[in-house]
């Protein structure tokens, strides 16, 4: 388009100019044309144009010529030549810019060439500022005269009216898209009382409006008064338990306490942010309120600076009353189901759990193994096992299965089965899986799953091969103190078909310790809603070390009972501890 602009006489400039300032809506394509347009119809070596954020009282340089830029610099409104103009609202034509009081090297700087002539326009509509526009140095050595300032001042009104018009384009296609996300959003949260349904179709809808690299929804637990994460996209998983916030704590902890939306351009910044993020640069947070009380907190992240304007922030906030309501249905038509649910299940569900659970534990030489399940009040889907394969091999497993009472101890009865099933048939272990992943796949509802970590141990040749369908990374400590996560597998059993899962073999040497452990253990909380986590756990097992697989596990339960005391255990406590003796142990 820039290429057609003026090559006729200045008579025909006001003509041309007007087709093409009215030939596109598009900003980008706009400020190019303005661009060319000011420094040919002027003669001019460059131009450049600065527009005004009225919110932050400044100019923004988003376009300069030669070397066009899209950069955002900020200049004061009054700040050099270009912010004089802007605050008197009055035009500037100078022959000898280095000699004016007014002068400031800042935006020279910035555009990258010696400005030594110039010409500096307001840009109104209806005497409401837009911004500035500025050409420089006259071609052929000669001086800006009064012709090019009314060619320029002429230039300007037709520019601003373009930049109004573009702006109003654009702000009306941004509200029309918005309305219709917010209009999806109330329609789809009328439809549903599952919770996690209502928080994955906000944040779906929401990311098709407000831009963000990670994103999450805090609930306030109605009894602690405390933050609990609900869900969350865009965060390390092995992270997510730093995202469990208290009240005032963080950003969205303090948008929480304050019932105040805040917009952080810069984390770094900001001593409010907590990082479980390294990639954040900026955010947001807005409250979520009911009835003038806050019940969750929106926190969206970028991994740019200055993501976020005040039109996000507004949507943001609109997006919170409409889920202020379908969330507190939701959440007490869960509880209602859940308790009655737990409480008529509860004694037919241990039952059915003690059954599949080991009554002893393998004597193996050269191995200490225990194996411990503390039921909670609620029964949980826990499961563990010793399962005989071979003479040197036995099969160890542990697992957890999506929600609580008969329903979970059917499916893990029903996981057992199939696992020993396939055991049986003599495949290897991510065969195994994969098999036992598409029968609970085929056989439960999509909201059910199994979490389980599987493995064989060669007794003989100390190898404990191993895959994780989801579950709580087993820790492993050598004897030399070092320890890792045993991450290596899959996702949790019977959520996708035909999932594909990957096998490890472990060399064991004497003094290794394997741990496998539910979330009873890492998850179990104490008054102030902290989880036992696993840098505690981990910190037990080191302490531990010298000492014999049972008292290992006697001494984690016993951990986590301190961390927990005067509180009732919220979930199954499962775990299996093995332990690599000593040559002369096993002698």
């Amino acid at each position: 388009m820039t290429e057609k602009i003026l090559h006729h006489s200045k008579d025909s400039i006001f003509i041309e100019a007007s087709k093409l300032l009215n030939s596109t809506l598009n900003i980008d394509e706009l400020l190019d044309v303005i661009l060319e347009l000011t420094a040919r119809a002027t003669e001019a070596q460059s131009s450049s144009l600065l527009l005004i954020d009225k919110k932050k009282d400044e100019l923004e340089l988003y376009v300069s010529r030669p070397a066009k830029q899209k950069k955002k610099i900020s200049l004061k409104v009054g700040e050099g030549i270009a912010g004089w103009v802007a605050e008197h609202k009055k035009p500037v034509i100078l022959n000898e810019v280095r000699k004016d009081p007014r002068y400031s090297p800042k935006l020279e700087e910035e555009v990258g060439f010696s400005v030594d002539s110039l010409i500096c326009v307001p840009l109104l509509r209806k005497d409401n500022l837009i911004g500035v526009v500025s050409v420089a140095n006259k071609l052929n050595q000669k001086e800006f005269d009064k012709a090019d300032l009314d060619v320029l001042l002429s230039l300007a009104d037709h520019i601003a009216i373009a930049l109004d018009n573009s702006y109003l384009y654009r702000k009306a296609k941004k509200e029309s898209l918005e309305k219709e996300t917010l209009l999806e959003v109330e329609k789809s949260l009328s439809s549903s009382l599952d919770l996690n349904e209502l928080l994955e179709l906000i944040l779906d809808s929401l990311s098709k409006v407000v831009k963000y690299d990670a994103a999450a929804i805090f609930l306030i637990d109605k009894r602690k008064q405390q933050i609990e994460h609900i869900k969350a996209r865009g965060f390390d998983p092995a992270l997510e338990p730093d995202l469990q916030l208290k009240i005032g704590q963080g950003l969205a902890g303090w948008a929480a306490q304050t019932q105040k939306s805040l917009i952080v351009p810069n984390v770094k910044e900001d001593a409010r942010y907590i990082e479980a993020r390294v990639e954040t640069r900026s955010g947001m947070a807005v409250p979520i309120i009911s009835n003038q009380r806050t019940i969750g907190v929106f926190s969206l992240e970028s991994n740019e600076l200055n993501a976020y304007e005040e039109d996000d922030l507004e949507l943001l906030d609109a997006f919170a009353s409409l889920a202020a309501i379908s969330i507190e249905r939701a959440r007490e038509h869960e509880e209602i189901l859940e308790k009655r649910k737990l409480e008529e299940e509860l004694s037919i569900a241990r039952g059915i759990q003690k059954t599949f659970l080991p009554d002893k534990h393998p004597k193996i030489p050269g191995f200490d193994i225990s194996g411990i399940n503390i039921p909670s009040e609620t029964v949980g889907g826990d499961y563990y096992d010793f399962i005989p394969i071979t003479e040197n091999q036995v099969g160890i497993a542990i697992g957890d299965v999506s929600g609580k009472g008969i329903p979970a101890a059917l499916i893990m009865a029903s996981f057992r089965a199939s696992l020993i099933a396939e055991i049986r048939n003599n495949y290897a272990i991510r065969s195994i899986m994969f098999k036992v992943n598409n029968l609970l796949f085929e056989s439960t509802d999509s909201d059910i799953f199994v979490t389980a970590v599987y493995g064989v141990l060669d007794t003989k040749n100390k190898i404990f091969t191993f895959t994780n369908g989801g579950h709580n990374a087993p820790i492993f400590r050598d004897a030399e103190g070092k320890m890792e996560y045993l991450l290596e597998g899959g996702v949790a059993l019977g959520t996708f078909e035909n999932s594909q899962y990957e096998e490890r073999a472990l060399s064991l040497s004497s003094g290794d310790i394997l741990v496998l452990y539910t979330d009873g253990v890492t998850e179990a909380k104490n008054e102030k809603e902290e989880e036992f986590g696993t840098r505690r756990l981990k910190q037990v097992v080191n302490d531990s070390y010298q000492l014999g697989a049972a008292q290992i596990q006697e001494n984690i339960y016993e951990a986590v009972r301190e961390f927990n005391r005067n509180l009732p255990q919220a979930d199954d406590l499962t775990m299996i501890v093995i332990k690599v003796l000593e040559k002369k142990s096993s002698e």
